[in-house]
């Protein structure tokens, strides 16, 4: 009776501990995929100019883009163009300031029609990406030409905008908020401009 009840007690414990055992395994898959995820994002941003705005930007999606350097060229468009669309609408709420000189107001709105056309092309691009997906040869190469021409036209959108407010007649918090907000994007769009450049060499 005693040696039953040893060796049900026994039993027990082996179960016990291979179920301790199998679910601290499962418990560390995550942890292990999602630590090689984020170290993928972090070795691919180093190639660009803003590495360490490169890492902070993506990190969050990392779950999503995993190792695919797809996903991550195109999280970092679809970030970008947020990224625009949030300076457009504080472009256009500072153009709405009644106490702004005629050379800001001017400078504001030829902004603005820049950043629009950030937007737009940001949009077209991360649409033309997506097509992308099953393409190879020529097709992939056009689809890619098209994204890395988009990319680069809104980049220097940007800096045009930047440029309109040149010169120590627009010194002041109207050019030091609006160059902020289009330095940041522009940061932003070179990154993914890298990106991009990256996927289609490693197709």
């Amino acid at each position: 009776m005693a040696s039953r009840t040893a060796s049900s007690y026994v039993l027990l414990l082996v179960s016990v501990l291979y179920i301790s055992a199998v679910l601290v395994t499962a418990a560390n898959k995550p942890t292990a995929a999602a630590a090689s995820d984020a170290s993928f994002i972090k070795t691919s941003c180093t190639s660009t100019t803003y590495p360490a705005i490169c890492v902070r930007s993506l990190s969050a999606y990392a779950s999503n883009i995993k190792q695919s350097p797809r996903q991550l060229a195109l999280t970092a468009l679809s970030v970008s163009q947020t990224r625009a669309e949030s300076c457009k609408s504080f472009v256009t709420k500072l153009g709405k300031f009644k106490n702004l000189k005629s050379r800001e107001r001017k400078a504001i709105k030829d902004c603005l029609d820049e950043v629009s056309d950030t937007v737009d092309r940001l949009s077209k691009s991360v649409q033309e990406l997506k097509q992308s997906g099953q393409s190879k040869g020529p097709d992939f190469e056009w689809h890619m030409s098209n994204v890395e021409t988009w990319v680069s036209a809104a980049l220097t959108d940007e800096n045009t905008c930047s440029d309109g407010f040149a010169g120590k007649a627009f010194d002041g918090k109207v050019k030091a908020s609006v160059r902020a907000q289009v330095v940041s994007v522009a940061q932003y769009i070179s990154n993914a401009l890298s990106l991009v450049n990256q996927y289609a060499e490693k197709h």
